[in-house]
């Protein structure tokens, strides 16, 4: 007998079907790239010749409550996304958003200069810049 069953709800068996598959196959990333689906915050994380800078998505986290800190070379965003207040006696019938503590860390390159990060947190949004050390930057050589 298969542990695959079909009631009467399609979506359900299908999401209960792609859970089945995920536990089977170890939730196998798709790419070396990518991340885990339950991985908060997502993050973008790209490079200019001055600076490394990292956008974390953080929809309905108070700024209060985050925590950046670099060591080591080492940035770690850290903080908690409270659950929204449903009206009071009301059972949750679904719950698709995160809410929790959360902790995320990026190993920074060699480059990386701890003493010039700057943090700043806008419209759901924390974007951290994090500056490159002198030594490390493009410079012209003029050719004698």
């Amino acid at each position: 007998m298969s542990d695959f069953y079909f009631g009467g709800d399609f979506l359900s068996d299908l999401n209960r079907v792609q859970r089945q598959m995920s536990s089977l196959l170890g939730n196998l990333p798709s790419s070396i790239r990518a991340s885990r689906a339950d991985a908060f915050p997502s993050l973008n994380v790209g490079s200019t010749d001055e600076a490394i800078e990292v956008v974390a998505f953080v929809p309905g986290v108070e700024p209060a409550s985050l925590d950046v800190t670099v060591d080591k070379g080492l940035l770690t965003i850290s903080g908690e996304r409270r659950a929204e207040a449903l009206t009071e006696g009301s059972r949750t019938y679904a719950r698709e958003r995160f809410t929790g503590v959360f902790r995320r860390v990026i190993e920074l390159p060699q480059n990386a200069d701890a003493d010039k990060v700057e943090a700043r947190y806008e419209n759901g949004t924390l974007f951290i810049v994090i500056g490159k050390r002198e030594a490390s930057k493009p410079r012209a050589i003029t050719i004698q």
